[in-house]
């Protein structure tokens, strides 16, 4: 006889966008707080939907979110069971109090200045070597105005309908040919998730993927903080790993690693371009220890000159990749989307958990970015940008070698936007980047973005938001801080 539940679950009204995170949290509380027991059979998802009014669509998201959180577990052929052993065994029911102490802790995790304090220092300093920030001033705004009008007019006529959380058809249709085209990254449209930058990407993928305190995610060191902070956030373990001038050192991997994080592309910080045989030894460890890996493919369009090596996402034969992209270096960080290309297996408890984040991206953005890439204003954009990003990588480098070449030496690197530079090891980097603050310029010392201990000291220059001249200016300056004495 199919069980039935007799919770007393509330669920909120239809087009709140709400039901299934209602659901969800609701269903997994009961489980926490024991009155859904282990080893409870649960109902199928058609008897769910009905008996709480939901759609089977809901229902069956539902239980894949539980499932991929380890709440839940299925036996072929004989239903779905809630799980004997569970990610979190405490009841929530009688819990005390969080301490002072832990207060503190959480105080602290979340307020560490190196996760999100990317500024390379405050605006008075009037040459700063920005990371992450294209020059806006070059995009074609007024063609996004147009289509952005055109899609409002088009929603007035035709009003939306359901949500679409893994994206409007069309953007995904768009994504997918793009990719494709420009980093023969093997995909559809069935496989692309839409999202509100990289960062919910990450935070997805970490809710997805990571069983609290249990996770290992080893991840680059020195290596992009805000993907460390959303892994940490979900309660991975990180174990920070080495990075040559070959990207990441493979024989360095834990073997306990389930979850490896790499930007095989351009690493960041340092820029270094995974070699093919470490790209080889990744995917064969992968495949050997069962692990998955995230690729942060975050500004691999801008290259110069170099033929680009292929994305994981295009060797890998297993479905163990999940590749990251984002349009916020391409196009201007406000726009706030990005996508992740996900195996097959993935895509369900992928769009559950995005759905259960926000529901969907804005529509208009959407429909907005999908006209602009699909009629050829992004690749235009992204030609075009890329003669005057070369320019500015050409000042850089110059002025690397005229006025720093006794201090610095810039790390090979032919894609991306910002170029590293080591240090001779007995300069005190921080004394350096607080010098070149007073001088008017501010770059970032490289072990901001580490989290163990790594061999060299450096700085990190993005060149992207400076002209030539201020390039040149701020460089002439940073050269004073070098030279000063006090």
């Amino acid at each position: 006889m199919e069980p039935v539940l007799e919770l007393p679950i509330r669920i909120p009204p239809r087009k709140s966008g709400e039901r299934l995170r209602a659901l969800h949290g609701q269903l997994k509380a009961a489980i926490l707080e024991g009155r859904l027991r282990p080893g409870l059979r649960l109902p199928a998802t058609r008897v769910l939907a009905t008996n709480y009014g939901v759609s089977r669509n809901t229902a069956i998201a539902t239980y894949d979110l539980l499932l991929s959180e380890g709440y839940i577990t299925t036996r072929h052929g004989a239903g779905t069971y809630v799980s004997d052993v569970l990610p979190r065994m405490t009841s929530l029911a009688g819990q005390p109090r969080a301490s002072a102490k832990r207060v503190r802790q959480l105080h602290e995790f979340w307020q560490r200045p190196t996760m999100f304090d990317e500024s390379p220092g405050d605006a008075s300093v009037r040459y700063r070597f920005s990371l992450g920030k294209p020059d806006i001033s070059q995009f074609p705004m007024s063609v996004w105005r147009r289509l952005s009008a055109r899609a409002l007019r088009s929603f007035a006529r035709a009003p939306l309908s359901d949500e679409a959380p893994a994206g409007r058809p069309a953007l995904r249709e768009a994504i997918a040919k793009h990719v494709s085209f420009a980093r023969a990254v093997a995909c559809n449209a069935s496989d692309i998730v839409v999202t509100s930058g990289a960062q919910q990407a990450f935070d997805l993928l970490a809710r997805m993927l990571v069983t609290a305190k249990r996770a290992v995610v080893a991840m680059e060191d020195p290596g992009y903080p805000r993907a460390r902070m959303a892994f940490s956030a979900a309660g991975a373990k990180i174990v920070p790993v080495a990075v040559d001038e070959e990207g990441l050192i493979v024989e360095q991997l834990p073997a306990n690693a389930k979850i490896i994080y790499v930007t095989p592309s351009h690493q960041f910080p340092t820029g270094a371009v995974m070699s093919p045989r470490r790209r080889a030894e990744l995917l064969a460890f992968a495949d050997a220890h069962d692990a998955l890996i995230v690729e942060d493919d975050y500004d691999a369009e801008f290259r110069f000159g170099a033929r680009p090596l292929d994305a994981l996402q295009t060797l890998d034969r297993t479905g163990s990749v999940f590749y990251v992209g984002t349009f916020s270096k391409s196009l201007f960080p406000d726009l706030r989307l990005g996508f992740v290309v996900a195996p097959a297996w993935a895509q369900p408890s992928l769009i559950a958990a995005k759905q259960c984040s926000d529901g969907q991206c804005s529509p208009l953005l959407q429909e907005t970015l999908a006209s602009f890439i699909a009629e050829g204003h992004l690749a235009r954009h992204v030609r075009r940008m890329r003669q005057v990003y070369s320019g500015r990588r050409e000042a850089l480098l110059d002025g690397l070698k005229k006025h720093l070449s006794k201090h610095l030496t810039p790390v090979p690197s032919a894609a991306g936007l910002h170029l590293a530079a080591f240090t001779q090891a007995s300069v005190n980097v921080e004394k350096i980047v607080e010098q070149a603050r007073r001088h008017g310029a501010g770059v970032y010392p490289l072990r901001r973005f580490q989290s163990g201990r790594s061999a060299r000291a450096g700085l990190v220059f993005g060149f992207s938001s400076l002209t030539e001249r201020e390039i040149t200016e701020g460089l002439v300056r940073l050269a004073k801080a070098f030279n000063s004495k006090g």
